[in-house]
């Protein structure tokens, strides 16, 4: 992408977004703060940003469902995938401990990926748009008694002190990235080896069975299968699923044999597999 061209994200400076940004794109592309995910979406589908970076699962956490149904009914192509180690710390003003700390505040799967750590406190946590917004508002507004939960790229950023390091529940906390541009039935996916689908099955016994059992057949790796409620349909689900598979010419055939067994199948990207940072 060219230097001048800007990258959609959730979050603000000194976020995991930002720092995912940074390392997919390089240090050189300018970031364009987005208070939610749908404002990233907008963005990116009005050509206000070139390119947009949005969460969509965490290893602790989970997945985040409203994401997928962004990916689903908006104009939004799946061009990349990044993998980003996250360490979650307990940031505070210069000169508190934990000792005087009353609150927390961070993004709600922040303080989900640091429960356990937070349930032996006698805190109150606060839910909060971003993990980096949290840490700056710290700072801007003097907050005696707070804490933010936050990476380290917020804490020198913000001139915070952290009172607690890696204070999420697993070690191996790593959150993926999907890289989003305009949709584009031009775009060459001849490098591609793993694709996101959306489909939905009907009612009958053994639907989705059958779809598992194609793509296998297939030879294809099943990397995730999310099912997410359809709206006015109740008890009814429509799937995300992430397909990984070695030549992009070998997409087309599964495809065909998809359609059969699915409805309303649609291919949501065609993308290289991402990196861990």
């Amino acid at each position: 992408m060219s230097s001048s061209s800007a990258i959609a994200i959730q979050g603000y400076a000194g976020s995991f977004h930002e720092l995912a940004a940074r390392h997919y794109f390089g240090s050189t592309p300018a970031i364009a703060p987005c208070a939610t995910f749908s404002e990233v979406v907008r963005q990116v589908t009005s050509g206000a940003a070139e390119v947009g970076l949005m969460a969509i699962e965490n290893s602790i956490a989970g997945s985040i469902l409203p994401n997928y149904s962004l990916l689903q009914r908006s104009a939004v192509q799946v061009t990349g995938e990044v993998y980003l180690r996250i360490r979650q710390h307990l940031l505070a003003l210069p000169g508190q401990e934990l000792a005087d700390i009353r609150e927390v505040h961070s993004h709600p799967v922040a303080l989900l990926q640091c429960a356990d750590f937070l349930a032996l406190h006698p805190w109150q946590l606060v839910e909060t748009v971003d993990t980096a917004l949290s840490a700056r508002h710290l700072r801007e507004h003097s907050q005696i008694g707070i804490a933010a939960v936050a990476g380290e790229a917020a804490a020198r950023l913000y001139g915070l002190e952290v009172l607690a390091h890696d204070i999420h529940a697993d070690p191996e906390n790593y959150t993926r990235f999907l890289v989003l541009e305009r949709q584009d039935p031009e775009r060459s996916i001849s490098t591609a080896n793993k694709a996101s689908l959306y489909f939905h099955t009907d009612h009958q016994r053994g639907s989705l069975a059958r779809v598992l059992t194609c793509i296998a057949g297939h030879g294809f790796n099943l990397s995730k299968l999310q099912s997410c409620p359809r709206p006015g349909r109740t008890w009814q689900y429509y799937f995300h699923a992430d397909v990984e598979f070695d030549e992009a010419a070998q997409l087309p055939a599964l495809l065909q044999e998809l359609t059969l067994l699915t409805d309303d199948l649609q291919v949501l990207g065609a993308y290289q597999r991402g990196e861990y940072y």
